[in-house]
């Protein structure tokens, strides 16, 4: 498996973004997926040409001066285990250098991959309206 990394997504469609999400009661659409990646301020994906799909992608929401949020790291179920997820979070710290914020919120299980990064715990508050997880 060959993956290419990349930041710019023109050549993505939506038959190429089946499968994320899972485990979600009410996940996006492959349309509402590439909307997303489109509208992100900053993004990486992980495209496996052979299989003509994308295997994993991060997302950044920035104001450009000063912070920057990362609200999705994702890895298609049969690529998790290969290092993909590691690489898309340090391809996007590398986007995110010239920033003075970095932030995550993630659950309890997730903490020590992203301390590998020399990320630190911290309080956050968060509203979910679970209705509209879909993105449609």
């Amino acid at each position: 498996m060959k993956l290419e990394y990349r930041t710019d997504i023109n050549e993505v469609t939506t038959g190429m973004l089946e499968g994320f999400f899972v485990g979600w009661p009410n996940p996006p659409s492959e349309e509402a997926h590439l909307r997303l990646l489109q509208g992100s301020s900053y993004r990486v994906i992980a495209f496996d040409r052979e299989a003509g799909k994308v295997a994993g992608f991060i997302t950044a929401v920035s104001d450009g001066v000063l912070s920057a949020y990362i609200p999705l790291l994702e890895v298609l179920p049969g690529y998790q285990g290969c290092g993909i997820g590691q690489e898309l979070v340090r391809r996007m710290f590398v986007e995110l250098d010239h920033l003075y914020m970095i932030d995550v919120c993630c659950d309890d299980d997730v903490v020590p991959f992203y301390e590998r990064f020399g990320m630190h715990r911290t309080n956050g508050m968060i509203l979910r309206n679970y209705d509209r997880q879909s993105g449609n």
